[in-house]
């Protein structure tokens, strides 16, 4: 499974590059604003940290604006990823763009016959958002099965890119269902490092190994 940051923090995006946990990142234009990032400016910044897929969404709903956003902004970077709406406009757009091999990524889906469309407008990525799903009472990840499901049925080469996901158990749960990315917060992917046992384990052998005297410089 590949890994995509979910931030525009550059510090994190290099971090997690240097750990090697980093395949992309994804950006959309909550995140944008909640960081005071410059759009223009950062994410070609991000686009050098990482040969990855770096999404960047358009910020237009009608088609021929979505067109000369998403133009504009695969123009910044070899390895960006168009972000788009999963509505009639996003799709033809998504169409058009896929047609110029420029990598898509339709998000917002809460549903597989969304993620159906998706796949028959030749998109790069679908992004499910599992954890908003679960806000509202549903199961999100009964989503990614059916989406699994369904692209294996026809042999779509659309990835299902796991979104909004809150907590490591979304991550193994997506894992465990073949899904292709999950898409994390910075701070969740730091989560997967940490057990209890693992802790107490090293503290163990740390204090084992003092207690011989020894030294390996």
């Amino acid at each position: 499974m590949k890994f995509f940051a979910d931030t525009v923090d550059i510090d994190a995006i290099k971090d997690l590059a240097d750990l090697g946990m980093l395949d992309g990142v994804t950006t959309n234009p909550s995140i944008i604003a909640k960081s005071g990032a410059n759009f223009l400016e950062v994410i070609p910044e991000i686009c050098k940290l990482t040969d990855g897929p770096v999404s960047a969404e358009v910020a237009s709903t009608d088609f021929d604006t979505m067109m000369k956003e998403a133009e504009k902004l695969a123009g910044l970077a070899d390895n960006i990823c168009v972000k788009l709406p999963l509505t009639e406009a996003g799709l033809k757009t998504c169409k058009h763009l896929t047609a110029q091999d420029i990598m898509t990524n339709v998000t917002l889906c809460f549903s597989a016959n969304q993620a159906l469309l998706a796949a028959k407008a030749g998109a790069t990525f679908i992004s499910p958002f599992v954890g908003r799903l679960d806000d509202i009472g549903l199961t999100g990840m009964d989503l990614i099965e059916d989406i699994v499901t369904i692209y294996d049925n026809y042999g779509f080469e659309t990835e299902i890119l796991v979104a909004s996901i809150r907590h490591p158990q979304h991550l193994l749960e997506a894992a465990r269902l073949g899904a292709d990315v999950s898409t994390l917060p910075p701070k969740v992917i730091k989560q997967l490092f940490k057990h209890p046992l693992t802790d107490k384990g090293l503290a163990d052998f740390v204090k084992d190994w003092e207690s011989t005297g020894q030294s390996i410089l």
